[in-house]
């Protein structure tokens, strides 16, 4: 599966992940590598605990980028 991330740099510098589609999922790093790397790490604990609930998993977001000429 494939899920949409936001990927913001803080005040600080650290790189914050959250995924829309699965509320409460968000990680950070001090890197935006690093970030991405936890952000995998979170998701995938994230359905395992959904599955471990006998929970539904939520569809990922599909998303296109559209371009405009401003």
């Amino acid at each position: 599966m494939k899920y949409r991330v936001l990927i913001e740099q803080d005040e600080d510098g650290v790189f914050v992940v959250e995924v829309p589609s699965l509320p409460g999922c968000i990680s950070q790093g001090e890197t935006r590598e690093r970030a991405v790397e936890n952000i995998r790490e979170a998701i995938a604990l994230y359905l395992e605990s959904l599955a471990a609930h006998d929970e539904p998993v939520p569809p990922p977001i599909t998303e296109e980028l559209v371009e405009v000429e401003a």
